[in-house]
């Protein structure tokens, strides 16, 4: 069948980072391979996520930097921003990785069908653009990758003018003077020190008990006051109730305890979660489960549906893209019967928020650890303590371990600080090795580098920090 010039072993519904790795992944275990994508390739990750925000978040961090050269001995006068040209070279990032992801398709000889497509039978989709059919491609294996968009709710949707999504939120025309960030998970806690530090006027509002929710309780509280001594206003156990669009302003009703109070913006940045894209892809016409806007797999990334997958976002958290990926190559491997092929372990997905100061982390919180009966060890080192960090002007901050007290297993492992989205991958690798507290403890750090911090946690927690 993968013989007929619209016929292949494996094709792929998007190619953003999961859709993209897996045709890859497919392609060099010698499946003929198919990739369809409506828009661009890299899909939100490399367009319009991941990637220009880092970009932009890497302009505010030179430009906080520039504006304290003194503390370096240094001297910079008359800073100023050009909002454009920030905009432009994000831009310009995302279409540079967008392009070098079109040149491994075809240097992976992967078909590139561009258009919407849609399940119009068992294992074949049908492709149109503009409205115009392209033509129906069949495959013995389909995998699913259509990800997922920003959530709205009722009264609080995005017009793209004043009230923004991520995407409105990644090329202002102009800075705004004061901003309303409604959602404090990574997409608006990054985007909230993204315009604080271009100066902006920044309040957050979170409907839960604290910022950052997902992370460990220590970390939360921590960067609350960094980010409120940074000038924010943050809000808590906070509902937004209405939002009131004027002229060129938006005015939040807020209610906390029964009692509201308004806060005005220039503009909103909506980042209350996100929804999996699962209309209009053919989904009613197959056996495969919906939950919640998410498709229902099994640990080999399978649907209901013989020879049908389902991957990243579209399946449900964490909505990170190298989940995204490594769930692309699971199933292909899968797919191709490897004896190498594992299921994903949550627990060691690491998650990172690039905020300033950043947040890492992998693995349990002390209070899940606890919620599991077991008996931990805790293990807490802070930046002030690190010469690398304090050379750097970064004393700010702490790297935490949790253990389990009788086997020596690293339960968790949570970090706020300079660099620390580089850091995590270190206990990335311990705990997908499976090493306990001995292998880290009598590992040699090199010096002088943050990752001592790494080192100095697991001592503390086991036989007591060198250097505090």
């Amino acid at each position: 069948m993968a013989d007929a010039p619209n016929s292949f072993d494996t094709i792929v519904l998007g190619g953003g980072p999961g859709g993209y790795v897996a045709a890859i992944r497919a392609a060099q275990l010698g499946m003929k391979t198919a990739v369809v994508e409506r828009d661009r390739l890299g899909g939100i990750c490399l367009n319009w996520g991941c990637i220009p925000t880092k970009a932009l978040l890497r302009s505010s961090e030179i430009y906080h930097a520039m504006k304290h050269a003194d503390a370096y001995g240094l001297s910079a006068k008359d800073v100023s921003l050009d909002p454009k040209k920030v905009v432009e070279r994000s831009r310009k990032v995302a279409k540079q990785l967008s392009d070098g992801v079109g040149f491994l398709m075809k240097k992976n000889k992967i078909a590139v069908i561009e258009g919407q497509g849609q399940l119009v039978g068992s294992r074949k989709l049908g492709v149109t653009k503009d409205g115009k059919a392209v033509g129906e491609y069949q495959a013995k294996n389909v995998i699913l990758a259509t990800g997922a968009r920003a959530r709205s709710l009722p009264g609080l949707e995005p017009d793209g003018k004043l009230i923004w999504t991520y995407n409105e939120a990644m090329i202002p025309p102009a800075m705004p003077k004061s901003l309303l960030v409604i959602g404090s998970g990574a997409i608006g806690i990054e985007f909230a020190s993204f315009y604080r530090d271009m100066g902006a006027t920044v309040t957050v509002v979170e409907v839960l008990d604290r910022i950052l929710p997902v992370e460990d309780d220590e970390v939360s509280a921590f960067a609350q006051k960094q980010f409120e001594k940074q000038g924010m206003t943050i809000h808590v156990g906070t509902n937004v109730k209405a939002l009131k669009k004027g002229k060129d302003s938006v005015t939040a009703t807020l209610e906390k305890g029964g009692k509201t109070s308004e806060v005005t913006g220039e503009r909103v940045v909506l980042a209350i979660g996100i929804v999996g894209n699962v209309e209009n892809i053919g989904l009613e016409k197959t056996k495969v489960r919906v939950e919640k806007t998410h498709v229902i797999v099994d640990e080999w990334l399978s649907t209901g549906e013989p020879g049908l997958y389902a991957i990243g976002d579209l399946v449900g958290p964490p909505w990170l893209a190298h989940k995204a990926m490594h769930e692309g190559v699971i199933c292909v491997e899968h797919i191709a019967g490897l004896n190498t092929a594992h299921p994903l372990d949550p627990k060691n997905v690491p998650g990172c928020t690039y905020c300033r100061p950043q947040v890492a982390s992998i693995g349990l919180t002390e209070k899940a650890a606890k919620a599991t009966g077991r008996e931990i060890k805790v293990g807490r080192f802070p930046f002030i303590g690190n010469g690398k960090a304090i050379a750097l002007g970064e004393p700010e901050g702490f790297v935490k371990t949790v253990f389990d007290a009788k086997t020596g297993e690293l339960l968790g492992a949570h970090m706020i600080g300079a660099e620390v989205t580089e850091l995590i991958q270190g206990f990335a690798i311990a705990k997908t090795g499976e090493l306990t507290e001995q292998e880290l403890m009598h590992t040699v750090f090199p010096h002088p580098t943050l990752s001592e911090m790494m080192h100095e946690s697991v001592l503390a927690a086991f036989t007591g920090a060198l250097h505090i």
